[in-house]
């Protein structure tokens, strides 16, 4: 009966790790995707609505999901209280929100670039640095799709088939 008990034990946690593998390969082109939809949004608040930088990173934060939202509500918290450079400012808030998601350094480094032009240019060529990132980081949405179809149903089938391992190991 214990035995029983523990090999269910076993394959449940085992199963539940492979699971949550595959979650976070699910996770990080949603991510990638919600990123690049609030740089397309901040771009058109400069441009077209022509809102200073701290008030339309509120907006943006208001307007977008998880983990934008909170990456441009801190933006929004830094520029307004501190009198910390545009790039601090994003800086901090990126490495804030960053250990939250399941993006990788790849797409930290785009970010962290973005950041570096961030207000320090007119609207016509901030517009360009925006447009670049959002190329680089359409790449990393593609391949972290591509990692998603491949690798998923592995890491669920690895999380059941080494929990059995486990078990005929065991006894």
């Amino acid at each position: 009966m214990f035995k029983l008990i523990g090999a269910l034990l076993i394959i449940g946690t085992t199963t539940w790790a492979g699971f949550e593998a595959s979650s976070h390969l699910t996770r990080r082109p949603k991510q990638l995707r919600i990123i690049k939809d609030s740089l397309q949004a901040l771009d058109a608040e400069i441009m077209y609505s022509h809102t200073p930088l701290g008030e339309a990173a509120k907006k943006i934060s208001s307007q977008m999901p998880e983990p934008a939202a909170r990456l441009y509500k801190t933006f929004s918290e830094k520029l307004s209280k501190t009198d910390a450079s545009v790039k601090s400012a994003w800086k901090e808030s990126l490495d804030e929100v960053w250990q939250d998601t399941d993006m990788k350094t790849g797409e930290y480094e785009i970010l962290m670039q973005f950041g570096e032009s961030l207000g320090r240019h007119d609207r016509y060529t901030q517009q360009k640095q925006i447009l670049l990132a959002v190329t680089h980081l359409d790449r990393e949405e593609d391949e972290a799709r591509e990692k998603q179809k491949k690798y998923e149903k592995i890491m669920k089938s690895l999380g059941v088939l080494s929990g059995l391992l486990f078990i005929i190991l065991l006894f």
